[in-house]
């Protein structure tokens, strides 16, 4: 996603090759010759490219400004005698961000009169096919903002002080002044190189299609192209970026990647076109002036290769395109008679001339941009609705199960405009398999009105017209509406809520994944993992507080032998002094639960007080067959590694999900419906996100944890590991560079996200006798100050070198400001032995007061978001965790029982899942109850956290009411009283 995370990079590659594919209501032409063409998604066909994909750097080509139509420098082209009706699909806005203005000459000119001809290129020497290769904008006079930085030189760093990982992000809407924390010194302006030039800015297009202020799509499109990646950004470029938050970053990485897709398209069509001598001056400009894959589609259809042709392209093969410009410009002096050819199919007489004419007419009015802008328009102000009705062949053909899944939708019917997200995806789903019709309906008055407006207003003849030849025209209006501009219309509404729809699956998806992955851990407790099962047994593992295996086997609880094997049970919950029982949700949780239930109400365990919870086993059973799991536990039974991985969801939630394939874990909606590419790429990042903010220790995480951290993939994850197998422990970060693979780009994009723990290090350093020689003397920061190497440029430090332990490297303080820390650090009277303590926080609030953050921030010559950062990596205590302030798992010591519940029971449940119609509680009935989306309001939700929406998200414990039982569908619905 030019920021995407390095292990998706194959896949991104894959890109190219997808979006060829479009889908089937895309392929097909705008025009029918016998019937109206119908809207037919398909699960299986390749979706559109919004797969942010990570492409290669390379030098762009400056992106010209719009005032009119922009131009370029192109070789002689041989223009087609044919009428300048441009088709810009969209209208191109003045700029609002004055970019830098290429030296270069119009192709041709907005369509004012029908009278324009295309006008010719004059300079042959450059092709606009082709991306420039011209020198990057990054040689500004200003230092770029994601290199390291020196001493005196400005910091960007993004402060992780109020990360809401529950909810969408808060968007920085556009405002006429300066926002705030707008950075001094910026990227180089809103001036953006790209390889493939348009006759829209893609920095203006961004920002609108985003609501993305400009100047932060300018600065964001620089950053990605330097492959920094989400995380980073995030962090430590917080003031380039307005405050944006990482699900803002990916729908603009997505959007742009969009964006590029359909420039490099567009010049892949203009090169096919122009070797097969099909480009005129009018066609060039209307594909330059495609802004989505749909448009380019509709503009290029008619050319492609294997076409019988359109009707007017038929039509002006017989030489009938002078007799429909005359009627338009001349019309006193046209005499269709003179046409008429008796042996020449088509113009035999006078009723097929005119009909040829109507064709060339239609067309002409179809792709004009003026035209089509109009229509859109009126589209907008009336009330254009989507409906679906029950197929006729659905009785047949589908199982009655199925049909009554989709009966709500059976007589639907819904202005596109307020239907929601998961209609739109349970439609489409209804009708790719056949159970459902779906169509648009555009009211009869948008035709009338469109016929009007183009016979008196757009298409009104400079002449008077015959009333022969006026029936001509209003004819061309109606054919061009019913047979051309229609079924664009529909399609382009199909596509348009299809794709904003599976974007909201994928950021839902993205959302529940991010809340159930900082679940705050359990730590401390030796625990005890049950996989539930009849026939073949409950699996144990009981696990010690550092994760390790201490036991494993597998008891019957469902086959008569309860009893017997409650003594079991209890001699290894007191042989390990485990009182904490985590059973998985799957077959058999149900009676699993109320026999641990009976036994603890009992006090069948004392003295132990013994408490369960129950936690989602989706994607146990697929990690216990694993490569990974096979190496982790290689002498263990797959049966039994699933207990263990159940046990530590609850220990280390993070740990352990990070190593199933995130669509496994099951907290999304109609995730099979969706682009599972860009379902993948979304989740790798939004896994990598988490990681990253949370951090890992380098000296004991695991390769499979390693590699999600940012700028880290699977390879240098690995040679991380070996680094230190063969070397020992790391003792700060700057041996990262000893590490095979870790240049500079991506030390700079890991580093930050990386601990140590400083008590384990001094351990270590106190055990080992550091030899201190004449070849590298380190600072207690970590800088060299002398060595015999210095004379050699590039070369990494070697193993042998020794180093000594940096309290910075505990905190989530960036290496490139490392000085500004120590600078502050001698302002505030502290060192480096105080951090994370009490009197650090003393001496910190003491300087705040007196100068306050941006008088400190300037006397140290550095930003407020870089100031606040290095602030809360000295201020929080060591071992800092962001995952405490979210939720843990609900233990419980009795069970509810589905028939105990009545209309007005409160109960407390924990978040299973969210979707844009509810939220799904598990209330401990063994059937979740929903919450619907009008049940939860502002009022209601917890004052402590920070709400940016009215979402909520999975393992959140909330306070719910029973409104109602539906015992035979074992539905039960249920109002939010508040969030615990």
């Amino acid at each position: 996603m030019t920021s995407l995370p390095r292990r998706v990079k194959s896949e991104a590659k894959a890109l190219t090759s997808e979006v060829d594919e479009l889908p089937s209501f895309l392929n097909s032409s705008s025009e029918s010759e016998e019937e109206e063409e119908e809207w037919e998604p398909k699960s299986k066909t390749a979706k559109r490219a919004r797969l942010p994909k990570k492409s290669e750097v390379k030098p762009k080509r400056i992106a010209a400004p719009r005032s009119g139509v922009a131009g370029k420098k192109v070789k002689k082209i041989a223009i087609k005698k044919e009428m300048d009706v441009s088709f810009p699909i969209a209208p191109a806005e003045d700029n609002k961000v004055q970019l830098q203005k290429p030296k270069e000459e119009n192709v041709g000119s907005k369509l004012n009169t029908l009278k324009q001809m295309p006008v010719l290129p004059k300079k042959p020497e450059v092709s606009p096919f082709q991306g420039m290769n011209v020198k990057s904008l990054d040689s500004d006079e200003k230092p770029s903002t994601s290199a390291p930085v020196v001493e005196n030189q400005v910091k960007h760093e993004k402060s992780e002080e109020d990360f809401a990982f529950d909810e969408p992000p808060l968007k920085k809407m556009k405002s006429a002044t300066s926002p705030e924390g707008k950075p001094v010194k910026s990227l180089g302006g809103n001036k953006v190189k790209e390889e493939f030039e348009m006759n829209w800015d893609i920095v203006q297009v961004l920002s609108d299609r985003t609501n993305v202020e400009p100047w932060v799509c300018a600065n964001l499109i620089r950053l990605f192209k330097e492959e920094n990646t989400i995380p980073f950004i995030v962090r430590y470029r917080k003031e380039l970026i307005n405050n944006l938050e990482a699900d803002a970053l990916r729908e603009v990485q997505q959007t742009l990647e969009e964006l590029r897709t359909v420039a490099k398209k567009t010049h892949t069509v203009i090169q096919k076109l122009k070797k097969e001598g099909k480009l005129s001056g009018c066609l060039f400009t209307s594909l330059l002036n495609c802004r989505t894959l749909e448009e380019l589609d509709h503009v290029t259809t008619p050319y492609k290769t294997g076409s019988k042709g359109t009707k007017a392209q038929r039509a002006k093969q017989l030489g009938l395109e002078p007799a429909a410009l005359s009627l338009l410009q001349s019309p006193m002096e046209l005499n269709l008679f003179s046409y008429i050819r008796p042996s020449t199919k088509g113009l035999a007489n006078i009723q097929e001339v005119e009909a040829g004419v109507q064709h060339i007419l239609a067309d002409i009015f179809a792709k004009d941009k003026d035209t089509l802008d109009f229509i859109r328009r009126l589209c907008q102000q009336r009330y254009v609705c989507i409906q679906s009705a029950l197929a006729k062949v659905s009785s047949k053909n589908s199982n009655e199960k199925d049909i009554d899944k989709f009966q709500i939708y059976h007589e639907f019917s819904c202005n596109i405009k307020n239907i929601q997200h998961h209609q739109i995806l349970a439609i489409n789903r209804g009708e790719n398999l056949k159970i459902l019709t779906v169509k648009v309906n555009i009211p009869d008055g948008v035709k009338n009105e469109f016929c009007w407006w183009c016979v008196n207003e757009r298409w009104r003849p400079k002449q008077f017209l015959k009333p022969e030849l006026m029936r001509i025209l209003r004819n061309s209006v109606e054919d061009a509406y019913k047979r051309l501009i229609y079924p664009l219309l529909c399609r382009e509404f199909r596509s348009k809520l299809t794709s904003d729809a599976e974007k909201e699956s994928v950021m839902m998806f993205g959302r529940n994944l991010r809340q159930l992955l900082l679940t705050s851990p359990v730590r401390g407790r030796t625990l005890m993992g049950v996989d539930p099962g009849y026939k073949h047994g409950c699996k144990l593992a009981i696990i010690s507080p550092t994760s390790q295996i201490l036991h494993t086997d597998i008891v019957y609880l469902h086959s008569g032998q309860g009893f017997r094997e409650a003594e079991k049970i209890k001699r290894l919950l007191l042989q390990f002094s485990c009182s904490t029982v985590v059973i998985g949700n799957g077959t058999a949780c149900r009676e699993t639960e109320a026999y641990f239930a009976d036994l603890i109400m009992k006090k069948y365990f004392a003295p132990l007080d013994v408490v369960y919870c129950i936690v989602s086993e989706a994607g146990a059973s697929i990690y216990s067959v694993s490569p990974e799991a096979s190496k982790e536990m290689p002498d263990l039974d797959p049966n039994l590694r699933s207990a263990v991985s159940i046990a530590r969801r609850v220990q280390d939630p993070l740990a352990e999900l990070v190593k199933i394939e995130p669509k496994h874990i099951g907290v999304g909606m109609y995730q099979h419906d969706v682009s599972q590419t860009l379902l993948k790429a979304t989740l790798d990042s939004v896994v990598e996100e988490c990681v990253s903010f949370v951090g890992v220790d380098i000296n004991i995480c695991s390769e499979i944890l390693l590699r999600h951290i940012a700028g880290l993939n699977a390879t240098r994850a690995r040679n991380i590991i070996e680094w230190r197998e063969k070397n020992g422990p790391f003792i700060n970060r700057e041996q990262l560079k000893e590490v095979k693979g870790l240049g500079p780009k991506t030390f700079q994009q890991c580093a930050g996200f990386i601990r140590f723990n400083q008590d384990y290090i001094k351990t270590f350093c106190s055990n080992k006798k550091t030899q201190l020689g004449s070849h590298a003397l380190f600072t207690k920061a970590g800088t060299q100050l002398t060595s015999e190497k210095q004379g050699k440029k590039k070369s990494k430090p070697t193993p042998s070198a020794s180093y000594q332990p940096n309290p910075l490297d505990q905190t989530c303080i960036h290496p490139e400001s490392y000085s500004i820390a120590m600078r502050f650090l001698s302002f505030i009277g502290g060192n480096t032995n105080e951090i994370g303590k009490s009197d650090m926080q003393q001496k910190v609030n003491a300087v705040i007061q007196k100068e306050g953050l941006e008088g400190t921030a300037k006397r140290l010559n550095t930003t407020v978001h870089t100031l606040q950062l290095i602030i809360d990596g000295l201020t929080q205590p060591e071992g800092f965790d962001i995952r405490t302030d979210f939720d843990k798992p609900d233990f419980k010591r009795s069970i509810v029982c589905f028939e105990d519940l009545s209309v007005g029971t409160v109960l407390t449940g924990k978040v299973e899942n969210a979707t844009p119609f509810g939220v799904f509680v598990d209330i401990g009935v063994g059937k979740a109850g929903l919450i619907p989306v009008r049940n939860i309001t502002e009022s209601k939700l917890s004052k402590v956290k920070k709400r940016r929406s009215l979402g909520l998200g999975p393992g959140e414990r909330v306070e719910v009411k029973v409104l109602n039982v539906d015992i035979p569908r074992l539905r039960i619905t249920l109002d939010l009283i508040r969030v615990l």
